[in-house]
Parts: C-alpha cells; structure tokens; sequence
C-alpha cells in the first residue's frame, strides 16, 4: 500500500494503474462504514484508493474542524490489507494560497443539512470534484447514510459530465441500530444510550408505511412525540421531502425520504430512511 501526500505525486501512481480505479473519499477516523465502502470498490476494481483529508471548506466557524477526530495510525492499518493508495494531503495542498474558485450545486443544497449548515455542501462539492480530478477514478463510493451529500454529489457529477459512477453504499449501523459515525466518538454513555431514539423513530417511520400511513404530517408528528420523549435529544429538523428533489412533501405520498439531524449536547447527528 503506497501512502501519497501531493498531487504530484499521486497523478503519477494513477497513470501507473491498471484497470479499473475504485475510490473512496474520507475524513479518516475510519469506522466500519468506511471500511463496508473500501471492501465494495475492492469486490469491485482492479485499484482502489482512499483519501484521508478533514476538509476545512465544509466546516462552519462554530463547528469542529479543528477537533475532528483523528487517528493516522489505525486509519493505515485498517486499510492496508484492501488498499493499493492512500492519499493523505494537506489542506495547504489541496488550497494553494489564492485559491478561490468553489463549486456550488444549487437547488439541492438551500435545505435540510444546507440550511442548517450554511456553505457545507459548496465545500463538499468543491473537495469532491478536486479529488475526482485529481484521482479520475472510474468509481466512487459514498454511504447512503449521507443521504443529502450523495444526492448533491451524483447531481453535480450528472451536470458537469464528469467520467465516473457513483455507487451508493447502504447504511452501515451498530448492533443497536444507531448509524455509524466518527462524531459518535463524542458522546457521553448516556448521550449513546439515547441516541438510538434516531433509529427507532425510523423504524417507526417505517411501520406507520407498511400498515398504510402515507400522510408525511401525521408520520413527522409521530416522529417528533418519540424524540422529544427523549430528555437528551435536541431536534435540529425532521423532514420528509421528494427522494430525488428534496422538496418538502404534504399530504400523501407513494414515495418519501424521511431524515433528521438531532443534538445530543454538543454531538449533531443524522441519519434518514428512503419510505417506498
């Protein structure tokens, strides 16, 4: 496994490989999501690489860039055994001094995490496309968890006709349902406790579909009484919009993306679920 640091130096690896490129992009602090995402591209490609880089564009002044976790050492020996190269820049690498072009996908990107979130998605996109240039990958692999990010990304890939599929990746979770997520590493053992409530209202969500309840007011309503049963949790949002726009749904509908961000103290958490 070859662990790149330029750009220089990492084009030049790519011309070197043979067959079909697989890619995955992280923020490291690797978890068995992440891992689920690498053994994919290698069932899949002859070449697999994975980047490492906490992307300082996609954080707000009051998030948590500079305390995102971190840990090198164990990211490389997880991947090693299913990883031809990792690529680990620096921000200084990635935004040269002047750098000042982004790239911003609209329409999908004013809601939900957006709103929430000002100037998230413009750095994901931005880091993104960077990456997919510099790596030209075949395939890109990102988590269903995300589920704005990879609606916002496969958006921006169909719009700049860039040269690579993206491969949605299901939802990776803990034994108790709750989805994996290197910012579960901050919560306190009550706060963990309490945040499987994301995952039960989900699942709740789901059984209200099955038996015929179709109207998003009534489910969000059900969804908020469970939450906020919870003394611990904070909702940020709950929403069921249009799995392909976004939008925010009334009435009933045939198909609907239920996802939510909730705080528990200073930990955001998301999670979401396709009703179909």
């Amino acid at each position: 496994m070859k662990v790149i640091e330029t750009i220089a130096d990492l084009r030049e690896a790519r011309r070197a490989c043979a067959g079909t490129v697989g890619f995955v992009p992280t923020m490291g602090y690797l978890h068995e999501g992440h891992l689920e995402l690498v053994r994919r591209a290698r069932e899949e490609c002859q070449t697999v690489i994975v980047s490492i880089f906490v992307n300082p564009t996609q954080f707000g002044p009051k998030e948590d860039f500079t305390t995102y976790p971190r840990d090198t050492e164990r990211d490389l020996s997880l991947l090693e055994p299913m990883t031809d190269i990792v690529f680990m820049p620096i921000p200084e690498e990635m935004y040269p001094d002047g750098s000042s072009t982004r790239v911003d996908v609209q329409g999908l990107t004013e809601v939900l995490e957006g709103a929430s979130r000002p100037g998230h998605f413009r750095g994901v996109a931005t880091v993104v496309t960077k990456l997919f240039n510099i790596v030209q990958p075949d395939r890109a692999y990102f988590g269903e968890k995300d589920a704005q990010q990879l609606r916002v990304i496969m958006r921006m890939v169909r719009d700049l006709d860039m040269p690579v599929e993206v491969v949605p990746c299901p939802t990776v979770r803990e034994p108790d349902g709750l989805a994996m997520s290197s910012r579960n590493t901050y919560l306190t053992p009550d706060q963990r406790r309490a945040a499987v409530i994301l995952y039960k209202s989900l699942m709740m969500a789901g059984e209200m579909w099955a038996t015929g309840e179709h109207d998003v007011a009534t489910i969000k309503q059900a969804m908020t009484k469970l939450i906020e049963a919870e003394p611990l949790a904070q909702i940020d949002y709950i929403s069921l919009a249009d799995p392909d726009t976004l939008e925010e749904l009334a009435g009933s509908h045939a198909r609907a993306l239920v996802s939510m961000a909730v705080r528990f103290g200073k930990t955001r958490l998301i999670d979401n679920r396709l009703l179909s």
